[in-house]
């Protein structure tokens, strides 16, 4: 995640309803610009703006390509796949992460396994 993404900039960011078609449709498999604008029924430019905000917050990664005609375009994929929400003493906090969710259990057991230094 970016140094400047606030709790208060990313919840904005992931209440679009443009952002979240992008990040469904580029986690299932990379999409070029075109293909999104295609398969979400979102215009050119938006989709663009959209792309450049999550690949700055580290929601989105691309990757260059070149087409058999030599002309280079990029592919975005997903780089989350799980986003919380927690309220803290009174502040929003939003954790990004690659890992899948988990249930209380199997968070409680992988923290012991870190307190006591294990590593299987």
């Amino acid at each position: 995640m970016c140094e400047d993404s606030s709790p208060r900039k990313l919840l904005s960011l992931l209440g679009d309803e443009h952002v979240q078609a992008i990040l469904s449709v580029t986690s299932e498999r990379p999409m070029s610009a075109n293909e999104l604008s295609d398969t979400c029924g979102i215009s050119l430019p938006t989709v663009y703006r959209r792309l450049e905000e999550l690949v700055e917050h580290n929601l989105l990664s691309e990757q260059n390509r070149i087409a058999p005609d030599g002309n280079h375009y990029k592919k975005y994929e997903a780089a989350v796949e799980q986003i919380g929400v927690r309220l803290y003493q009174g502040k929003f906090e939003v954790d990004i992460g690659d890992e899948p969710a988990t249930d209380a259990p199997e968070r409680f057991n992988r923290l012991w396994d870190d307190i006591r230094g294990d590593d299987s």
